[in-house]
C-alpha cells in the first residue's frame, strides 16, 4: 500500500500535472496535460514551508533538475495567487509565499489523482 502523503514517492512521480490557470481559477486537468506541472509542485513544495519565489526555484532544482526561469516561476505563482491557492507577504523580491485553505485542499486533492494515476506505472 502507498501513501500518499510520502514526499518520497511524489517526487519519483515527476511525469505529471493536474493543475493549470483557467479562466476560472484553478482545475483539475487530465494527468497528460503537462501545463500544471509546475503548479502542482509549486504547491507541493510550499505545503512544506513558506519561501520566497528564488527559494522555490532552487527547490525546484535540487528536486528535478532544472531551475525555472523568472519568466516561469513567476508568472505560476502569479496565477496560483490570483486563484487563492497561494498568499504572499512583502514586497518586491521579498514576497513570501504559503498555500491558503484552498491550496490545501486542491493540492489534497491533485496528491490523490496523481497516485491513483502513476502508482504502478514501470
Amino acid at each position: 500500500m502507498y501513501d500518499i502523503s510520502d514526499s518520497a514517492l511524489l517526487l519519483k512521480l515527476s511525469d505529471a500535472q493536474y493543475i493549470t490557470a483557467g479562466q476560472r481559477g484553478m482545475f483539475m486537468h487530465d494527468c497528460c496535460d503537462m501545463r500544471g506541472l509546475l503548479s502542482f509542485l509549486v504547491l507541493f513544495i510550499l505545503s512544506e514551508k513558506r519561501m520566497h519565489g528564488q527559494e522555490i526555484a532552487g527547490e525546484l532544482e535540487r528536486r528535478r533538475g532544472g531551475r525555472p526561469s523568472p519568466g516561469t516561476i513567476y508568472p505560476a505563482l502569479k496565477a496560483l495567487k490570483e486563484a487563492g491557492l497561494i498568499a504572499g507577504k512583502g514586497k518586491g523580491n521579498q514576497i513570501t509565499y504559503s498555500l491558503t485553505p484552498a491550496g490545501k485542499k486542491v493540492l489534497k486533492e491533485a496528491k490523490i489523482r496523481f497516485c491513483r494515476t502513476f502508482i504502478g506505472i514501470t
